[in-house]
């Protein structure tokens, strides 16, 4: 009888080193998780540092562009929404006396239609031609321009026109002021 013990672990061991040598099951494909980052920078607002809108006498209008405005959206946002607005300081010459002073409020401002837009959304002009001018301020912000909607990056570029009102008891010089854009 022990021969047929022997004979019975002997066949199991050969079973156990003939299931070791089979072959392995092929894989056909596989699969790789990938991530990656799309990456949220700023909304920003670039104005020309200067601009000279010509001259003209007093009790008359000095008509000018300032140069393009750029508002570049790279927030990679959900609600890519932003509005621009502008301010100005009182315009003065000289000593800036009564008669060397242009008030921000005698000097009208007109965004006008883009120039250029990139992205998706609603690109509104805060004043959309001259019949639509409005008065700057140095205390309440102006609507310039405005972007609904839309999602992920966006630009939108407009060249405003402002309109000097030259009072009337304006003294000659050259007036200096500033026109302040900005962009939430």
């Amino acid at each position: 009888m022990r021969i047929g013990k022997i004979l019975i672990i002997g066949t199991a061991a050969v079973a156990a080193v003939g299931l070791a040598a089979a072959p392995a099951v092929a894989a056909p494909s596989d699969t790789t998780t990938v991530t990656f980052d799309i990456e949220a920078g700023t909304l920003d607002i670039d104005a020309p540092a200067a601009a000279d809108l010509g001259g003209g006498a007093p009790g008359t209008d000095i008509v000018g562009q300032l140069g393009p405005v750029t508002v570049t959206d790279s927030r990679a946002s959900a609600d890519a929404s932003w509005t621009a607005t502008v301010v100005a300081t009182n315009f003065t010459t000289g000593g800036g006396s009564p008669p060397e002073l242009i008030l921000a409020t005698e000097i009208e401002y007109w965004s006008g239609p883009a120039t250029a837009t990139t992205g998706t959304g609603t690109f509104t002009p805060g004043q959309v031609d001259a019949a639509a001018a409005a008065p700057l301020d140095n205390v309440t912000p102006l609507t310039a321009f405005t972007h609904t909607g839309g999602t992920g990056n966006n630009t939108a570029t407009w060249n405003p026109t402002l309109i000097v009102h030259a009072p009337l008891d304006s003294q000659a010089g050259t007036y200096t002021g500033t026109v302040t854009h900005s962009v939430a």
